[in-house]
């Protein structure tokens, strides 16, 4: 797993690691690297590095002196370098000093346009991980010049580092270099950071365990469970299906055809939609009622249930069963209009609760505010249940405090059923037996992928997300590259 520290820890550990470093070997070396990155997206965008032209806005402070830096040792490549001090008095000294000597041009802030204008790349130093808010008018005005890509320092200027929120004027980066340890912001905000590309400085050994987690695709191999010599329909998990109605009966093929397709041993289906998920999945054990639906060893319940009596009771007898399961949908609704369904709970059992923004408030009387990861968290203590909260950057944060961070390969989720195929993929693991926090990030990132794969560039819809899961699974054992270019 990828760890990730809010910046009060990482500032801790950059001045631990400062104490015992000679000055300024920090900084020429994270500079070095942003210069590195820098040429990368030089010989992408201009098709060359030497002869082309990189504008660097300068704020006060270090990250401002990690821009200059990085200037100078593009200079050294010749490229042409000029740089916009937005607070000249306060320019990081040594970085301006070492611009200066390797040749680059500073210019004042009225004369920034037409170098703005014509760069090939602009290099954002504005602010760093210690600043907040939006960016202030002078800078706002600037990047209306920028056309060129954006490589950012450390995160983009305007966006806050550990909530990722933009309260006004922001940097939008093509790419972000960041030092030493991967920050809230990156995996929040992952469309105005770009790719991120981090350099090590040598923070690691400054560092304890990560505040947040994100899995890739090495995580989701070793752990999606494949049938093996000894493995039968059981050991691979029996998940149950509640969902969908005669009104909703799309709800209940799409969850369960995510278990289906998620490699679950056996999916019991239970409810009104019996005759449709029949015809759509032959393999599956299908049913009229939970009573009848057999032993499982998990349940995914919620989508298109209804929210009455009916629905009341589907999801009582299915907690009352003793398995994990996964409230989606109808039943986070249920939940939210009386919580003592809820007693029908063992307090042990696995519970997985699966709402939007929208359900978060019904669950929890307020919306999830700027700072995701906290309510996540808050909700799932409240609740002693892994909590994931839906959205363009997905939260799955578990009661003992433990947060992943799943970030988003485009917007192609926002679709009518989509919360289906996701809840199946979550039941078809916590029948597994897959730990609930890790599975409900497992299908996160599955599901992700899987509607990356099935828009291939353009608006898709959930039963081609659904279609797309087994090349996602096979793509997770396969990664392909990734970089910042």
């Amino acid at each position: 797993m990828q760890g990730i520290w809010t910046t009060d820890r990482i500032r801790a550990a950059e001045e631990r690691l400062l104490a015992v470093t000679p000055e300024g070997a920090l900084m020429r070396r994270a500079a070095f690297g942003a210069s590195l990155r820098a040429a990368d997206m030089l010989t992408e965008h201009a098709g060359r590095v030497a002869g082309s032209r990189v504008a660097l806005l300068v704020g006060a402070g270090n990250n401002g002196g990690d821009a200059l830096w990085a200037g100078a040792f593009l200079l050294r490549r010749g490229v042409g370098v000029t740089a916009v001090l937005l607070k000249p008095e306060r320019a990081h000294p040594r970085g301006l000093a070492a611009l200066r000597r390797a040749g680059g041009r500073v210019v004042p802030v009225e004369d920034a346009p037409q170098w703005l204008t014509r760069a090939d790349l602009v290099i954002d130093g504005i602010v760093g991980i210690s600043a907040s808010g939006p960016l202030r008018p002078q800078a706002a005005e600037l990047l209306e010049h920028v056309s060129a890509p954006v490589l950012a320092i450390d995160l983009p200027s305007g966006v806050d580092p550990d909530t990722g929120e933009v309260a006004g004027p922001a940097v939008r980066a093509a790419c972000t270099v960041t030092f030493g340890a991967r920050k809230p912001v990156h995996a929040l905000n992952p469309g105005h950071c770009g790719p991120v590309e981090l350099v090590d400085i040598g923070l690691g050994d400054e560092l304890a365990d990560p505040d947040l987690f994100r899995l890739d695709a090495g995580d989701v191999a070793a752990h999606w469970p494949l049938p093996g010599p000894e493995d039968d329909k059981y050991s691979q998990g029996v998940v149950g299906i509640a969902a969908g109605s005669a009104t909703y009966p799309g709800a209940a093929v799409l969850a369960t055809g995510s278990a289906v397709r998620a490699t679950a041993g056996m999916v019991r289906y239970a409810g009104p939609a019996a005759d449709a998920v029949r015809a759509h999945w032959p393999e599956t054990v299908a049913t009229g009622s939970i009573t009848d639906a057999g032993r499982v060893q998990s349940w995914a319940v919620g989508p298109g249930i209804g929210t009455g009596r009916e629905g009341r009771e589907v999801l009582e007898h299915a907690l009352g069963q003793g398995v994990p399961l996964c409230a989606d949908a109808d039943a986070i609704t249920i939940i939210a209009r009386a919580p003592a369904v809820l007693d029908a709970r063992d307090p042990g059992t696995p519970l997985v609760l699966t709402p939007h923004a929208g359900e978060f408030e019904r669950l929890t009387g307020t919306r999830p505010g700027a700072d995701r990861v906290a309510a996540a968290r808050e909700a799932a203590a409240r609740f002693n249940a892994v909590l994931l909260l839906k959205g363009h950057c997905t939260i799955v944060a578990a009661p003992d405090g433990r947060v992943l961070v799943n970030v988003p390969r485009g917007s192609w989720l926002a679709t009518a059923g989509s919360g289906d195929v996701l809840s199946g993929l979550v039941g078809a693991l916590l029948a597994a037996g897959i730990d609930a926090w890790l599975a409900a990030g497992m299908a996160t990132y599955v599901h992700s992928l899987a509607g990356l794969l099935a828009a291939r560039g353009v608006p898709t819809s959930a039963s081609a997300v659904l279609a797309a899961i087994p090349d996602a699974l096979r793509q997770v054992r396969s990664p392909a590259p990734s970089n910042c270019g």
